[in-house]
């Protein structure tokens, strides 16, 4: 089956700097997703390519089949069927609602024009709000008028370049959301550029983890979480600590906190430093069990607390425990481990 979207070997550069390389990804089926990573990454480079902004250096980008971009040729942007939706919105303070939805329509027919604005702001909440001027609703309608005037030439991809910053946490999620359902119910392609990763859990069924210009993994939230491909994704994905640990006969690791079954790293043998990927479910508060830890830091989250644990070793845990369990700093608590998915990395100083 054709991808949706392709992206194939993409290099693109300032010469002499290589910004985006290597880069391959395929979005399926009008699918929704999302290139995450942290500031100056490549993410929105990558993003002005896909819209026709940006010349590729290598590699091809085709959207349901058809060919937009590649060496020496870039397909112009009004006819990608691309919409955007950008960081600053670029909503026009002199127009209504209404007219700012209809900018993008010059060529229609009256009678067309005023249905499909009617129907767009209809479908983002705010028909009763036409004739109203963008100073005078928030940033979240704002927001929907935005997407509104994106999908107005009924673009089959729509591009987001970060367009909840400017947010609070709660609205950006629930925005990002709301972005989705309604583009899935359009049968539209999505794809945002975000740094955060609980916007992008919200809107995407897949993200890509970007460093550097590379493209580390493009995979679903569950399995970047779960089944990071290297450190850096481990890292910028949830919360989460290396904890030492040496490969002993059969496959075990030892650790500081007993020992651990798992998948070892390739090319690694008995006797090999390793370390453990621990999130902070993994780690238990049992008063129970015989190891302890000592409570150093701790942030109260409503139904649980974050704690951060100094082993003996000085080696640092988190641990999730309801927040009934009210310990104070410098106490100790009982711990266990209790590891679903085992994923460790050779140890780079081993």
């Amino acid at each position: 089956m054709t991808p949706f979207l392709d992206l194939t070997d993409l290099e693109i550069a300032y010469p002499p700097r290589r910004v985006i390389q290597d880069v391959s990804l395929r979005l399926e089926c009008a699918g929704i997703g999302c290139l995450l990573g942290p500031s100056g990454c490549g993410k929105t480079t990558l993003l002005r390519a896909i819209a026709g902004f940006e010349p590729l250096q290598r590699g091809s980008i085709r959207l349901e089949g058809v060919e937009l971009s590649r060496p020496g040729w870039t397909l112009p942007p009004e006819r990608r069927r691309i919409g955007l939706m950008f960081q600053d919105l670029a909503l026009f303070p002199h127009l209504t609602l209404a007219d700012n939805v209809a900018f993008g329509l010059r060529g229609w027919k009256p009678a067309e024009r005023r249905a499909r604005v009617h129907e767009l702001l209809r479908l983002v909440g705010l028909d009763d709000e036409a004739q109203r001027y963008p100073h005078q609703i928030s940033g979240g309608q704002q927001q929907r008028v935005a997407l509104a005037r994106a999908l107005a030439p009924r673009p089959r991809l729509l591009l987001l370049d970060e367009p909840f910053s400017s947010l609070d946490v709660t609205l950006r999620e629930d925005l990002a959301r709301e972005i989705r359902a309604i583009l899935l119910r359009e049968g539209i392609g999505g794809l945002l550029v975000s740094h955060d990763q609980f916007e992008a859990f919200a809107f995407a069924d897949e993200i890509g983890v970007l460093r550097e210009g590379r493209l580390l993994q493009w995979d679903t939230a569950y399995n970047l979480y779960h089944q990071p491909a290297n450190r850096f994704v481990a890292d910028f994905i949830g919360q989460g600590v290396l904890l030492p640990g040496r490969i002993e006969e059969g496959g075990r690791v030892s650790t500081e906190l007993g020992e651990i079954d798992g998948l070892s790293p390739v090319n690694c043998a008995p006797g090999d430093a390793v370390e453990i990927l621990v999130r902070p479910d993994d780690v238990i508060h049992d008063d129970a069990s015989p190891l302890s830890a000592e409570v150093v830091e701790r942030a109260f989250r409503g139904a649980e607390f974050l704690y951060t644990l100094k082993l003996p070793s000085g080696a640092r845990l988190l641990c999730l425990a309801p927040s009934h369990h009210n310990h104070a700093l410098g106490q100790r608590i009982g711990i266990r481990l209790d590891i679903d998915h085992r994923v460790m990395f050779r140890q780079e100083n081993g």
